[in-house]
């Protein structure tokens, strides 16, 4: 329902205008009651309204003629015809009157509610619609790819105009979609390197010695192929931005290389002898944890150190469920011009659908459902069933309503009560295969293994054959506060 949405009565029956007054007042509807065509017209002419309700026979000037003004007046405005005359006329009069909606007398209350909701959805999504736009307008950070006007990201807004003045080497960490180089080229273009060269390096999907050759360049017979010279992505750059795409995904020994030039700014192209000087700004991205690299010996620790320097964390969508509305209208806009689709609009449960969905892939994966739904969409009312069965399935886990006991609860014994149950659940799910529910519970195998022998459920699958108890837990059981407290 549209918040506060104001409604127009006319109706010649004083006890139905009163009974709709209460009824519509108590639903939060604001109400105007006229008990003519003439007086209902004098409403409109002298205030806006949201919908108007409107009885067929009335003296003076029906309803039909009464609707055929009020579509005059506000060509937008829906109107409901309420008629105890279904005679097939009146509804052919209404009809191309403009009328989309009817009533018959008598009606009953929650008939009339629905028909009243029906009746503003399209009027609700294209004022909701207006707000996203506007509210994408209001977006005034000076970063006009990057959307979003939560906390998180206004911190992330922050931080670019911090660290784009300078020189210094930044760090981009975020799961796979957020935006990194979207963040990188904001960087680029609020710095005093704006009118030079972006380059981008795609770290891992190159070999090794085809990703050398594109960052350093080659001289004539380096290798097999090698028929003339080449420039390397870092002399491209030369007094720009160069953005290593998943750093963490580049080879050992190229990882030694790239540190000499951070270090040096300098370097050699394969099979020259030439150092070749450069003043390039690095700024690179990761979606793995360089530190645990580092401990595992995949990554060296003086190029992460001097990675390190400035670290710029992205919040994956999940975490800024406030900017869902804003990305999707973006991307509605962007994805209806291109398929020449004018005027798409959410409805409120799609954007509730996608608001409470964990999105795995971000905002490239919510790009990729709205660009999908924009090419499906066959009128201008996006539904939730545009969305993939991917998206309605992977809805956020919330934890029940847990009421507080008077006496209070072992917090330990709740949460561990409340880990076994899911750990049960994941197994069940995954028909007791102990890598799938690890995955599903996003933790490693070693950790879920550990919790199943802490939570003696590891003897219990021994017991049953590797396979997990189907009646394990139903619910959560709230431990108070007693003498047994931990």
């Amino acid at each position: 329902m549209l918040e506060n949405a104001s409604v127009l009565v006319a109706d010649d029956e004083e006890m139905l205008r009163e009974v709709l007054d209460k009824l519509l007042t108590r639903e939060g509807y604001r109400v105007s009651l006229a008990a003519s065509g003439e007086e209902a017209l004098q409403l409109a002419k002298s205030s806006s309204f949201d919908i108007a309700i409107v009885d067929v026979m009335m003296p003076g000037i029906d309803g039909i003629q009464t609707l055929e003004e009020l579509k005059r007046i506000d060509g937008q405005m829906p109107v409901i015809i309420c008629t105890a005359y279904g005679s097939k006329e009146i509804l052919i009069r209404a009809i191309n009157s403009g009328a989309k909606y009817f009533i018959e007398k008598p009606f009953k209350n929650d008939v009339i509610l629905k028909r009243l909701q029906e009746a503003l959805l399209p009027r609700q999504l294209i004022a909701e619609n207006e707000i996203l736009r506007e509210n994408l307008k209001a977006q005034n950070h000076g970063f006009s790819e990057i959307i979003g006007n939560s906390p998180s990201m206004h911190q992330v807004f922050t931080l670019i105009r911090q660290v784009a003045p300078s020189r210094s080497t930044i760090l981009i960490e975020g799961e796979s979609g957020t935006g990194k180089e979207l963040v990188a080229r904001a960087i680029h273009s609020n710095s005093p390197r704006n009118d030079r060269p972006f380059v981008t390096v795609n770290s891992g999907s190159l070999p090794a010695d085809l990703l050398e050759s594109n960052l350093f360049g080659h001289v004539k017979g380096a290798f097999t192929g090698a028929v003339g010279p080449k420039k390397g992505l870092f002399e491209v750059a030369h007094k720009g931005t160069i953005f290593f795409d998943e750093i963490g995904s580049v080879p050992l020994d190229t990882q030694a290389k790239l540190l000499r030039v951070i270090q040096e700014r300098e370097f050699m192209r394969l099979g020259g002898v030439e150092t070749i000087k450069v003043d390039v700004r690095i700024v690179a991205a990761t979606n793995v944890d360089l530190g645990q690299m580092v401990e595992k010996g995949k990554f060296r620790e003086d190029l992460y150190y001097r990675l390190h320097v400035i670290t710029l964390p992205l919040p994956p969508l999940r975490s800024r469920r406030q900017d869902i509305p804003l990305l999707a209208q973006h991307f509605l806009d962007l994805y209806g011009r291109e398929n020449e689709k004018s005027d798409l609009r959410l409805m409120p449960e799609t954007v509730r659908l996608l608001e409470e969905s964990y999105w795995p892939g971000n905002v490239r994966e919510l790009e990729n459902v709205i660009e999908r739904a924009v090419v499906l969409a066959s009128d201008k009312q996006i539904g939730p069933e545009l969305v993939p069965d991917s998206v309605h399935k992977a809805q956020t886990f919330r934890l029940p309503n847990l009421d507080l006991p008077p006496q209070g609860i072992q917090l330990r014994k709740v949460i561990d009560e409340i880990e076994s149950l899911l750990i049960v659940r994941a197994l069940e799910a995954c028909g007791g295969v102990q890598k799938k529910a690890a995955a599903l519970l996003h933790v490693k195998p070693t950790t879920l293994n550990e919790m199943l022998k802490r939570y003696g459920l590891a003897q219990r699958r021994k017991r049953e054959s590797g396979s997990i108890e189907k009646s394990g837990p139903k619910e959560v059981a709230v431990v108070a506060q007693g003498s047994d407290q931990e």
